[in-house]
């Protein structure tokens, strides 16, 4: 076993360039269809305090897209993707959509409504995208029969 680097104390953070073979922590919070947005907005902010910076997050939705994202529709499908691909600011998209998402160290999920097979599309493109860590706002029976018992 190699001896740990001195400064190595304190929280293991996973490597910036994790292989596609290293899987992300899983994070439910429980919400409902009506509240998984607002507590996906709040899991957003925690990241920003605790230092993520804002292009490291990304956040899908399974029901009515998130305000942001459907103002900046407004303004064009190639001017929306524009911001995806700069890549400095928290990006929103919908789970009809996210698979032309890249992936992000980390990515949030608002179970927010939309049908049952919009979820059990979206949460598995959402691990593959979340290079270290995925958050699920939503049905625990619901998220965890999509993900595996025990998420």
């Amino acid at each position: 076993m190699a001896a740990a680097k001195p400064g190595a104390s304190g929280p293991v953070a996973p490597a910036p360039s994790g292989g596609a073979s290293r899987t992300p922590q899983i994070q439910l919070i429980p919400a409902t269809a009506a509240g998984a947005l607002d507590a996906a907005e709040e899991a957003v902010d925690l990241l920003l305090e605790s230092g993520r910076t804002p292009g490291d997050v990304l956040v899908i939705t399974t029901g009515e897209p998130h305000p942001w994202a459907a103002h900046e529709l407004s303004f064009g499908d190639t001017s929306y993707w524009a911001q995806h691909d700069a890549g400095d600011d928290v990006f929103y998209t919908d789970a009809a959509v996210a698979e032309r998402a890249a992936s992000r160290p980390v990515v949030v999920v608002a179970v927010n409504g939309g049908s049952d097979s919009v979820a059990a599309a979206a949460l598995p493109l959402a691990l593959s995208r979340a290079g270290a860590l995925l958050i699920v706002c939503g049905d625990p029976q619901q998220i965890n029969a999509v993900l595996g018992a025990g998420v």
